[in-house]
């Protein structure tokens, strides 16, 4: 097949005339051989990231956020809350499934392939994941060729309960930070947010903030999630600024409920988002109606951090074994104690 560069110019502009000039959203389609980058700057591009991709020109993008299918394979047994006797709803979307490890080993392969790319030479790109995929990811990036920078570690101060007790609650999850190889140098490291966000005077790899709240969850008609791994502002406010500039182009090439989109314009960068689901991508357009007011500080409170990840359990157990005694002088013990804790490690 022979590409004629002017045709398909001119068939683009026709193409895009048809939508209006402040659209958020463009349907991608097979009569659109490529995208220039005023085409999609502050897009989401309603299409399979694959296709979409190949139509991107290279070194495009300055940072790329991926949110990848975890692959849990959770069994569709279905989990009571002991207390309350709700049901726990978890991640059982068509999107998480896949057919064996190596089905989605090359579904995160040709992904990355294709990111690498539109990757600006000195452009970095963060990865998400969970104990049940990130080890296979963070693999696959080294043998593409990928240079880890740091993994960060998100610790949930409200993770999902441990309802069975037959393994340690599962409160974390890891992104990856990455160059393209071991030879890009340039790439943006904001030192002082990073600092800023981390835990300790050293401003440590270490994120603790809570996971998306009722807040600021999108939900469907019937007042469910719209998505079951929504990612919170925060999390994406602290990737953002420690790692791009304003007025940087971001990608995220499985945009969900849009969050990055979202916190990147709040932030003053660009960006272009991909999204196959309609259902999602209707939820960012309602979503971007209403505009993102956005601090650049940490709205985690520092002795809030200190206190959960180093007296929180001590000052519990403390609390629990007072409380199983009588007479106020037990209580002012272990008021005073709490207090020498507290004022030890902060907070």
């Amino acid at each position: 097949m022979i590409w004629n560069k002017e045709g398909s110019q001119a068939l683009n502009k026709k193409l895009f005339e048809e939508e209006k000039p402040k659209d958020l959203v463009i349907k991608d389609s097979e009569e659109v051989l490529f995208y220039s980058v005023e085409d999609i700057k502050n897009k989401v591009i309603q299409g399979d990231a694959f296709k979409v991709l190949k139509k991107i020109p290279q070194e495009t993008f300055d940072m790329v956020f991926i949110d990848p299918p975890y692959f849990l394979q959770l069994s569709k047994k279905e989990l009571k809350r002991w207390n309350v006797k709700t049901t726990v709803n978890g991640v059982l979307d068509e999107w998480d499934k896949f057919s064996s490890f190596e089905d989605y080993d090359r579904f995160i392969e040709n992904l990355l392939l294709e990111v690498k790319r539109v990757m600006k030479p000195n452009a970095t790109l963060w990865v998400i994941g969970t104990y049940h995929n990130i080890f296979r990811v963070g693999k696959i990036m080294q043998d593409l060729g990928f240079w880890i920078l740091n993994d960060v570690i998100w610790v949930k101060t409200n993770p999902m309960p441990n309802w069975l007790g037959v393994r340690f609650t599962n409160a974390t999850e890891t992104l990856i930070w990455a160059v393209k190889d071991k030879s890009v140098k340039k790439y943006i490291f904001n030192r002082e947010y990073a600092k800023s966000f981390g835990i300790g005077k050293v401003g440590a790899n270490v994120w603790v903030l809570p996971i998306c709240g009722r807040s600021e969850r999108l939900l469907d008609e019937k007042g469910q999630k719209l998505h079951s791994t929504q990612k919170p502002i925060e999390l994406l406010k602290r990737v953002i600024l420690t790692s791009t500039k304003e007025g940087d182009l971001i990608l995220d090439p499985m945009a969900g409920t849009g969050t990055t989109g979202y916190v990147a314009k709040a932030l003053g960068r660009d960006f272009v988002m991909i999204e196959v689901n309609p259902k999602y991508v209707k939820g960012i357009e309602e979503r971007f109606k209403k505009s993102l007011k956005i601090t650049d500080k940490n709205v985690i409170n520092k002795g809030v951090i200190q206190n959960y990840i180093r007296t929180g359990d001590t000052l519990k157990l403390i609390q629990e074994e007072f409380s199983k005694m009588e007479g106020k002088v037990y209580k002012q013990l272990a008021d005073d104690l709490r207090k020498k804790l507290v004022k030890y490690y902060g907070g």
